[in-house]
């Protein structure tokens, strides 16, 4: 398990092991299952400057409690007691510098019930630097299939629309890159002032050259 009780997580500490693989040799391609342990995604949080608190308790841990594929997903836990906070994890992925790409991404979030409240959102993002706070992911109902060439894709959508699995997607048409690594960022944000646990699974990163 890694937890941080912290206003800003930083760097994970003491995670090791194998995450995320590529597909065919030398494709770009990404998934994962987290079969393994956290390996080279790296668990953050943070909590908005508006909000004065001292502490934003979280938890990411790899977890054999549920799973869409496998035996085993990304469980993700934070606190609610604020109304704010986002937590995510971070990897990698290898592209080739001085081309555009069109990216497809998709994964699936579990909620414990359907709810009429919504207690949480889905967070995805990708892009050519790493996300540091909460306003680096997408706004609220802010998909990048919807829009042409952008800086960075992903989405924000509320979790709780389904008992159990439910899988969130985005594209994204990249400018051309001046970097050979882009950051995929997978997590939940806070909206209702509830404690909650949702779980991330079956990842995958499609990428094409334009």
């Amino acid at each position: 398990m890694f937890r941080r009780d912290a206003l800003r997580a930083g760097t994970a500490l003491g995670v090791a092991g194998v995450a995320g693989c590529l597909g065919r040799s030398g494709s770009p391609n990404f998934t994962e299952g987290f079969e393994g342990s956290l390996g080279e995604w790296e668990p953050e949080a943070t909590i908005g400057p508006e909000v004065d608190v001292v502490d934003f308790e979280w938890e990411v841990e790899v977890s054999e409690t549920e799973a869409a594929e496998g035996e085993r997903s990304l469980r993700v836990w934070n606190e609610g007691d604020h109304d704010d906070g986002v937590t995510w994890v971070s990897h990698p992925i290898s592209v080739e510098s001085g081309r555009s790409y069109r990216i497809e991404a998709t994964g699936r979030f579990w909620s414990d019930s359907e709810s009429f409240n919504t207690i949480r959102h889905a967070v995805m993002r990708l892009g050519p630097e790493p996300a540091e706070v909460e306003d680096d992911f997408p706004q609220l109902g802010v998909n990048s299939t919807e829009f042409g060439e952008t800086p960075i894709g992903g989405l924000r959508e509320p979790l709780w629309l389904a008992d159990g699995w439910r899988e969130y997607s985005f594209e994204w048409t990249t400018p051309e890159l001046s970097t050979d690594t882009l950051h995929f960022a997978v997590g939940t944000a806070v909206i209702w002032e509830a404690d909650a646990t949702h779980y991330v699974d079956d990842l995958t990163v499609t990428i094409e050259p334009r």
